[in-house]
């Protein structure tokens, strides 16, 4: 083979190189057994460096055991490493040598005798040249390679023979402190990792030399290497980072950005940084990062840097240690107060209101509490309208102001539908300049959704579920063209026989966050049991209660409707 960046191009055959601090242990001059042949200082040459990943994919996500998820990051990261680092599964010495030598190298750090193929690997990324920790096997790796062994626990000193580079101070690691330390590994002279409370390094086994003799001397130690960072790639880690893996990103100055939960878009710490760093790329660790398509498109949103109202892209979201989120909205249409209480002012009184509502929440909830407005978009009518649909579309234009002010305001709005005969896609479509908008979500009306021969007010209207997961699927799809943030889907009902086969309601789609609103009104008897009909063998989806000043025997007030269980997501005003 021929030994890339040794002075000369030096061609070794049929052996394999391996040295020991320095020491000759492998090819021989003349019969079997005899003395090694002395080491010499090979002539400088260019220095080596690692060649990232030319087309990176846009997220992966690493899982399997430590070995497993050294490879994949190598294999996500990089193209090529002329040199590269080796340690032993389960060795957590040597693993802590390992990552100092990685970073100072600016090398991956892989594992033997775990679940991956490190051969494979090696094999992949054309690493001539290893730097081994610790007692990993001949057979572990690729025969073809220049070896230098260390043992695990190797002190500054060796680390800095076998390898050209300088090292910091020995510092103690205890055990379970390995992925902090690792963490906080920088270089160029990076801290030297030693377990605390190890024993004293050993110097690894000795291989037995090649059967085939060379008069080709071997070099004395790795050759010299520039860590190069890998450029726009971002970690991402909900929990410890598997500390192999992690050596690897902090030897390619990848940063680690932690996303409890595992979805990007929650939190605005989270969503911002991802705004700022704007990665091509990213390597994610954790189960509940899900897909590599799912997490691409995650980030994609979360890249945008745009926010809901209350803070990050999700409309409920679920993280450990942080607030929820549930809405107070009012309920009508602007000019109207016929309709409810939100058309019984003017634009700025209006959010004013919707302030004040959401306000009598905020101190009975640990979640943050968002006002809301749900405004009809489309209302039912009496006649049957120019197009016979028996609903009035009330324009864009009017709706504007009204939608721009809760902008401002920081509250979110719902569209409601009222399509008479036409169908809910039909009328989701017509109001796509507005549902562009991150704060502007979708309420389906089914009560007021009538069939051809029917008219509002002689019968309560219906929807069948493929036309509502119709509707889902195109509002979820115009949500990710556009790395939109997530939207809230509401589905208005009173009666189960409002949806037709409501339990084939599709929740799956990501981009979405459901909820079923009970519309129920009177006395406070009639809606709990409407509440207890409507949630009985419901799909997973949140909830939603309407308040009613006029119909409700009495009107709950706020500490009142957050005893109702489960506690509703949203609350609406009519």
């Amino acid at each position: 083979m021929v030994v890339a960046g040794l002075g000369g191009g030096a061609r070794v055959r049929g052996c394999v190189v391996v040295l020991l601090l320095g020491v000759l242990a492998a090819c021989t001059a003349g019969t079997p057994g005899a003395a090694p042949t002395e080491a010499t200082t090979p002539t400088a040459s260019a220095a080596l460096s690692v060649v990232p990943a030319a087309r990176p994919a846009a997220a992966t996500v690493v899982d399997g055991d430590e070995a497993t998820a050294a490879a994949s990051t190598s294999a996500a990261l990089l193209d090529a490493a002329p040199v590269a680092v080796v340690a032993a599964a389960g060795d957590v010495a040597g693993g802590l040598t390992g990552a100092t030598a990685a970073v100072a190298l600016g090398a991956p750090l892989l594992l033997a005798g775990g679940g991956a193929d490190v051969r494979a690997e090696l094999a992949r990324l054309g690493a001539a040249h290893l730097l081994v920790v610790g007692d990993v096997p001949d057979d572990a790796l690729p025969a073809d390679v220049v070896r230098v062994r260390v043992p695990s626990g190797a002190d500054g000193a060796a680390l800095a023979a076998a390898t050209g580079h300088r090292f910091g101070p020995a510092t103690p690691v205890p055990v379970g402190g390995e992925v902090d330390a690792v963490r906080a590994l920088a270089g160029p002279e990076p801290a030297v990792l030693v377990l605390d409370g190890a024993p004293a390094p050993a110097a690894p086994t000795q291989p037995a030399p090649s059967a085939t003799p060379s008069a080709t001397p071997a070099p004395a130690g790795l050759p010299s290497t520039t860590p190069a960072a890998v450029p726009d790639v971002l970690a991402l880690a909900d929990g410890p980072v598997p500390t192999a893996a992690l050596a690897t990103l902090r030897a390619l100055d990848v940063d680690v950005l932690d996303v409890p939960g595992g979805d990007p878009r929650a939190t605005t710490a989270t969503v911002q940084a991802l705004a700022q760093a704007d990665p091509a790329a990213v390597v994610a660790f954790g189960p509940t990062f899900g897909q590599s398509d799912l997490l691409a498109a995650r980030v994609a949103t979360a890249r945008t840097g745009v926010e809901l109202p209350g803070g990050g892209q999700l409309v409920f979201p679920a993280v450990a240690g942080q607030p929820g989120k549930k809405y107070v909205a009012l309920y009508g249409t602007p000019g109207s107060g016929a309709l409810g209480v939100l058309g019984e002012q003017d634009v700025p009184a209006t959010v004013a209101r919707a302030q004040e509502h959401a306000a009598m929440y905020a101190d009975l909830t640990s979640d943050t509490v968002v006002p809301a407005v749900e405004i009809i978009a489309t209302i039912a009518s009496a006649g049957p309208e120019d197009d016979q649909t028996y609903s009035r579309r009330r324009a864009v234009d009017d709706l504007r102001p009204l939608v721009d002010a809760a902008a401002a305001a920081g509250q979110y709005v719902l569209l409601d539908l009222q399509p008479g005969r036409t169908d809910f896609v039909t009328q989701a479509q017509a109001y796509a300049e507005l549902l562009e908008l991150p704060h502007v979500g979708l309420a389906l009306d089914p009560e007021w959704r009538l069939a051809p021969d029917q008219v509002h007010l002689r019968q309560i209207g219906s929807v069948g579920i493929d036309e509502v997961n119709a509707t889902a699927a195109w509002l979820a799809g115009f949500t990710r063209e556009r790395a939109l943030p997530q939207k809230m889907f509401v589905l208005h009902q009173f009666s189960l026989r409002m949806i037709t086969e409501r339990e084939r309601l599709d929740t799956s789609f990501d981009e979405l966050a459901p909820l079923i609103h009970v519309d129920g009104q009177g006395t406070q008897g009639a809606k709990a049991g409407t509440w207890a009909a409507l949630r009985a063998g419901a799909p997973p989806v949140h909830w939603g209660w309407k308040n009613f000043y006029d119909e409700d025997l009495p009107m709950l007030d706020p500490a009142a409707t957050y005893r109702v269980e489960p506690v509703p997501d949203l609350v609406t005003y009519q």
